[in-house]
């Protein structure tokens, strides 16, 4: 069965099938992870594997990940050649692990998926067009997604005025200076201006909002056809539905539209403080609410580059 491999490898793949009990396909999978240690050690000349020394490992790992391995497959090879090791040091064939201490490299950090300018503007401009009150939210929704990044937790828990003490939401819309008062994680306060196509969204909800049955008695920005506070699953389906209907090229979700507006403001203005004060992610005192950066400057910035944020002529 494992002719192809020393005797002591083939030994340590019985021993890991007849007493730890391992199955076909696990003890296959450290088969082939010992046949590469196999290929790699002849390629540097050493014909008995159990001979190589770590910094010989820690060759074998650099050679892999720069053909190409990912650190996930990395890991696993070492784990592999690691117990090997520990098997043979365990019944005095070696006296030293030589995979001891080696690591393999860490996963490279993925940015935050985004949507470019065109696709993030076509889905707050033309997604839930129409004159139900449904589609109304859902583009209020959207554009105030996009336009202010909040979280999805943030949007539902929004009132449509000023908290009062016995309100279940955690912020509310200023609707005459056009901004969103929020308690972000860890009960941080924030204000994040609304840009003028979001605000004119949101009115439009307004108009309409008092025809859902029960409107009247519960306080949320957002309401289901019932009457009462969206919750956080019916955004991201309504979201994902209508950027499908817009033949969008990816899976669209809430944290993806905050992304955009982060990433956005970012390439346009490159001030990555205000975008962190922007996103709550600063810490925030009640009374204050932002550190070191005064609202004002925050507003500045984000007129000048969100792509949403034209404000409209006042008369």
């Amino acid at each position: 069965m494992n002719a192809d491999l020393p005797v002591l490898m083939s030994a340590y793949l019985e021993w890991l099938a007849m007493h730890k009990r391992l199955s076909d396909k696990t003890c296959e999978s450290y088969g082939r992870d010992l046949q590469l240690l196999c290929r790699l050690s002849k390629d540097i000349g050493v014909s008995e594997p159990q001979a190589l020394l770590n910094h010989q490992i820690k060759h074998f790992v650099m050679q892999l990940h720069g053909e190409g391995q990912g650190a996930k497959s990395l890991a696993r090879y070492l784990s592999s050649w690691r117990t090997w090791f520990e098997w043979l040091l365990k019944n005095q064939h070696i006296a030293i692990n030589p995979v001891q201490g080696v690591r393999a490299p860490k996963p490279a950090k993925t940015l935050p998926k985004a949507l470019s300018v065109d696709n993030a503007v076509k889905l707050a401009t033309d997604a839930a067009a129409g004159d139900t009150a449904v589609l109304k939210r859902d583009h209020a929704l959207i554009e105030l997604l996009y336009s202010s990044g909040l979280r999805v937790s943030e949007i539902v828990g929004l009132n449509i005025a000023p908290l009062d003490k016995n309100d279940d939401g955690t912020g509310w819309i200023d609707w005459d200076e056009g901004e969103v008062h929020v308690l972000g994680k860890g009960n941080k306060p924030r204000i994040v201006p609304i840009g003028a196509p979001a605000l004119a969204a949101l009115s439009a909800w307004r108009s309409i909002r008092q025809t859902l049955p029960h409107a009247d008695l519960s306080p949320a920005a957002f309401l289901n056809s019932r009457g009462t506070r969206l919750s956080v699953r019916s955004v991201q389906l309504r979201l994902a539905h209508h950027a499908r209907v817009l033949g969008l090229p990816v899976h669209v979700h809430p944290h993806m539209l905050r992304h955009s507006f982060a990433t956005h403001i970012l390439q346009s203005s490159g001030d990555l403080r205000a975008v962190q004060e922007l996103l709550g992610h600063a810490s925030l005192a009640a009374t204050q609410v932002y550190t070191g950066l005064d609202f004002q400057h925050l507003a500045k910035v984000y007129d000048a580059a969100h792509p949403r944020a034209h404000k409209k002529t006042t008369k």
